[in-house]
């Protein structure tokens, strides 16, 4: 059973923290705890207005939000760590060697699909990557 998860991706204001309230609400009344970290994080940033307003306009509020660096700590507190590109498995390693084999692409169970950063290419872009993290998060969320 796990009782940490972690999602990670770059600035921890768009991707990661899409998936982590998703993923959160998902499990509602689970005891599972679901945060995210950055790998170059905006520390102590609000959520980008796309992708914030995307999840208020599914009823779930951002605003609260603040971005957070990933480290050795924060990893190992996590029991899964899930990831939006196949390159961000060797940062997460990088910042903690120790965590292989707990670390997994949100897409895992889309073929290994990846979602890229739609930070600054529009609303479009939001949109699509949003639909791709809630598609993963049903799909864990069914598993956990």
């Amino acid at each position: 059973m796990f009782r940490n998860i972690l999602i990670v991706c770059v600035g921890n204001i768009c991707r990661s923290p899409t998936a982590e309230l998703l993923l959160r609400n998902a499990l509602e009344p689970s005891p599972i705890v679901v945060t995210s970290a950055g790998l170059h994080a905006r520390a102590g940033e609000s959520m980008e207005s796309n992708a914030r307003q995307l999840l208020e306009e599914q009823g779930l509020c951002a605003q609260a939000f603040r971005a957070r660096q990933i480290t050795s700590a924060i990893v190992d507190e996590s029991d899964l760590i899930l990831v939006m590109e196949k390159g961000h498995v060797a940062d997460v390693l990088k910042v903690a060697p120790h965590a292989r084999g707990k670390v997994f692409l949100l897409g895992k169970w889309q073929s290994e699909r990846e979602i890229k950063d739609p930070y600054r290419q529009g609303k479009a872009a939001f949109v699509h990557a949003h639909a791709l993290i809630k598609d993963a998060v049903c799909s864990w969320a069914q598993r956990l």
